[in-house]
């Protein structure tokens, strides 16, 4: 990075930082530290809600996704506007009438305490794993830049959004998002405009799609239906459904974001805001890695994007090895590019004989290149059985070498943005669960509101420290973007069970659903450890055990069927 690059990213963290203390203004008590005295309008509200959702991984995987498996991760979203609809319905007035700090405060005015406690259990193992994935995606950034360990620069972007987030509360983190939003998406068109305009003469935007058709990176919908295929329209359509249904309904990341809104109105203008510019966002994030990948397709690619690896391999035993399959890369790269330039031309001129020709020279150059990479990446695997991921650094790699001074700067901005947005948002929610649901109603019931509000720092460093574990241990998850939705499913589906039974089955009693949802948790732990399905139906499946085991407790053991008669509970 250039020095205006250091500038340009400099002055935009620190300004938005500064600009959001400055709004929070002084946190007196719990309710302005967690709440932000419920006063934020719709569109802070529901961009608020759209940077949580949208953290660095959104923006530094999402592009490398795409470049390595395609468009059908988009899929994922499909059932997000027909959750936002019941949450607006549903969820919202529920929680605004009782006033909740929590979506797990009305499970105990549901059911009861042991159930309400499980579920904020649940709900911080979870938000405290995938926060750890959140703050490790900005830090590869730092450690390709400086060429330094992951360790160090995890440990450090770690330290720095637990001190954003301990002083500013929720109205920090709030009008922060306002701003980062607005320019993550300005930073993200950019890019996309920047990456056609790269793109070799006479090859545009509609040949590249073309292009990274015929590899097979256009595949945006799938019909099929696969239990074991992880993105098709079903899979994204219910499990999605699912999922997102939780994570915006029982998640306190997300809760604690709409219920800052001024009214019910606000916050469900909020999430439909949020529904209905989603999905193009996802797309069009996914849309700037398929063109990363046809730019590619004409200027070499490392053969291993994380860098800091290929030095490690390159020092090892293993280096003359590895330099020399480098070697077959780059001769295969250029018969590869060739056959592109091909293809380009055929589908100028709209011959559907030479394209069919150039097409299948193109596959078969491709496949050449992939034999010859995944030799090498079984060179870094054996150099280092625990090596980070490959895809994290693709988009990285391109902003780095290939875009204008100022611009990376901007561009890398925009990844710690959404990274202080995401993780700030997550550490607020953990620290409200911890207090509200656990120590305000199990330890200490009694204590001051100043009590609750230096609880709430001390509670939002506890998870910080715990996150930033977490994140030391992330590079050895694969895809960030894949990891954080994987962690996501194994509890998300048990959890929405809970919330389901208590909105609509009124009969169905705290112990038999508090049982059910123990029961259900491990069939899903043991569904996702095994493999046995893709994990978006790791939701549904999880909601529906929770229902149908909750129901069928709650009947045996109902007083009815008791010899005695007597009531219980």
């Amino acid at each position: 990075m250039s020095l205006t690059d250091w500038i340009v990213l400099g002055v935009t963290i620190l300004g938005i930082v500064i600009y959001g203390i400055w709004k929070s203004g002084k946190n007196q008590n719990i309710d302005q530290y967690l709440m932000g005295s419920r006063s934020m309008p719709w569109y802070t509200v529901g961009l608020s809600v759209m940077a949580t959702q949208a953290s660095a991984i959104t923006f530094l995987s999402a592009p490398g996704q795409a470049y390595s498996d395609g468009m059908r991760f988009v899929q994922f979203y499909f059932g997000l506007p027909l959750a936002m609809i019941v949450l607006c319905i549903t969820f919202v007035p529920i929680f605004s009438k009782l006033k909740v700090y929590t979506a797990y405060e009305f499970l105990e005015q549901r059911f009861d305490l042991k159930t309400r406690a499980l579920t904020a259990f649940l709900f911080l193992v979870q938000r405290g794993l995938s926060t750890g994935i959140t703050i490790y995606a900005p830090s590869i950034i730092l450690s390709t830049i400086l060429n330094i360990n992951t360790v160090y620069t995890t440990l450090f972007i770690g330290g720095l959004v637990i001190f954003y987030t301990v002083y500013g509360g929720t109205k920090a983190v709030s009008y922060t998002q306002l701003l980062q939003m607005s320019i993550i998406f300005l930073g993200m068109f950019a890019a996309g405009a920047l990456v056609v305009s790269l793109l070799p003469h006479g090859v545009g935007f509609t040949k590249a799609l073309r292009l990274a058709g015929k590899l097979g990176r256009m595949n945006v919908i799938d019909w099929k239906f696969d239990l074991n295929n992880r993105y098709t329209v079903w899979s994204g359509i219910i499990g999605g459904f699912f999922l997102q249904l939780s994570y915006f309904g029982t998640d306190q990341s997300q809760v604690g974001r709409y219920l800052t809104g001024s009214s019910v109105g606000q916050s469900r203008l909020g999430l439909i805001m949020n529904g209905l510019i989603k999905i193009p966002m996802q797309f069009l994030i996914l849309l700037i890695g398929v063109l990363v990948f046809a730019f590619y397709q004409f200027h070499q690619p490392p053969m291993f994007f994380n860098q800091y690896e290929v030095k490690q391999v390159k020092a090892s035993r293993y280096g003359a090895e590895y330099i020399g399959l480098e070697k077959q890369y780059s001769v295969a790269f250029e018969q590869k590019k060739a056959s592109a330039e091909n293809f380009s031309t055929a589908s100028g001129n709209k011959d559907e004989a030479k394209i069919s020709v150039a097409g299948a020279a193109l596959k078969e150059a491709d496949a050449q290149q992939k034999v010859i990479r995944n030799k090498a990446i079984a060179l870094i695997k054996k150099n280092n059985g625990k090596a980070d991921t490959d895809t994290n650094y693709v988009f990285l790699n391109f902003v780095t070498h290939f875009l204008p001074r100022g611009l990376i700067g901007l561009l890398i901005a925009i990844v710690f943005l959404a990274s202080m947005g995401s993780t700030a948002s997550a550490l607020n929610s953990l620290a409200s669960t911890t207090v509200v649901d656990i120590y305000k109603r199990i330890i200490n019931p009694n204590a001051s509101d100043k009590a609750y509000l230096d609880a709430s720092r001390l509670a939002t460093i506890f998870w910080g420290l715990v996150c930033i574990g977490m994140a030391l241990y992330a590079g050895k998850m694969g895809n960030l973007l894949e990891a954080v939705n994987q962690l996501g499913s194994y509890i998300y589906g048990t959890i929405l069970g809970v919330f389901v039974v208590a909105f609509y089955l009124k009969k169905i009693r705290g112990s038999s659903v508090f049982i059910a949802a123990v029961i259900s948790e491990g069939i899903i732990i043991v569904l996702g450890l095994t493999n046995a399905i893709a994990y978006l139906w790791l939701n549904a499946i999880g909601c529906f055990l929770v229902i149908i085991l909750a129901g069928s407790i709650n009947l045996i053991t109902s007083p009815k069927t008791q010899a005695s008669g007597n009531a219980s509970e």
